[in-house]
């Protein structure tokens, strides 16, 4: 006997505390990612070879560690980080738990996204900073990070985008939001209404997202041109 699927007002209740608390996740964990995966992309940048302070053995091991965290499987990451978790926000179930794995994840993905992006700021801009005298605390400040706003605000705006996924797997052990949605009421009672409205929702909230840090980088680009 087929089993009836769950009427539109009742999937609206479902998806509508799931994308807040999707939203939730995402967003905390983004401005955690880039809180410190900002500094660690300057740090990668200064180090390397041809930066302002070369330092190799630092440089190399800096970029194992990013390389570890940015090869790591999410499941895993967040299976490892459990009694991290808990020892921070007292649970390993919940959005907030949640957390905790996604911005350890997307730290190291942000660190190198921002040392590309940093790489690309022309060198004979950083000389001249240089020749000035300036410091290299102003030198990261008013030249790397000033040049190069625009490109950082879209690495920022990738990292939200893949935290929306990894938003999606976490809701697969407990962590709510949209996935837990997805696999607990639309995929284990086989309710297809749910399963790809959820999909739907998702595929939406990824593209505003997209949307909302393309039009920002855009227009933070115009002002940067516009004021030089």
């Amino acid at each position: 006997m087929s089993r009836e699927p769950t009427a539109w007002a009742e999937v609206v209740e479902l998806l509508v505390p799931a994308t807040g608390e999707t939203l939730y996740m995402v967003g905390v964990s983004t401005v955690l990612a880039a809180v410190f995966g900002i500094p660690l992309g300057v740090l990668l940048h200064l180090t390397a070879p041809g930066g302002l302070h070369p330092r190799p053995a630092l440089h190399r091991v800096l970029g194992a560690v990013v390389d570890l965290g940015r090869a790591m499987p999410f499941l895993v990451l967040l299976v490892l980080l459990l009694s991290v978790t808990r020892f921070l926000v007292g649970s390993t179930i919940g959005p907030t738990a949640a957390i905790v794995p996604l911005a350890v994840g997307a730290i190291p993905f942000v660190g190198r996204l921002v040392q590309n992006v940093l790489a690309e700021v022309h060198v004979a801009v950083v000389e001249a900073a240089v020749t000035t005298g300036a410091t290299t605390m102003k030198i990261v400040r008013s030249v790397l990070l000033r040049e190069t706003v625009p490109a950082l605000l879209g690495a920022i705006g990738v990292t939200a985008i893949t935290l929306v996924g990894y938003s999606a797997m976490a809701g697969v052990v407990g962590g709510g939001g949209l996935g837990d949605v997805a696999v607990r009421i639309g995929y284990q009672r086989f309710d297809d209404r749910v399963l790809w409205s959820t999909v739907l929702v998702l595929a939406v909230l990824t593209s505003l997202v997209q949307l909302g840090f393309t039009l920002a980088a855009r227009r933070l680009d115009r002002r940067r041109h516009a004021s030089a």
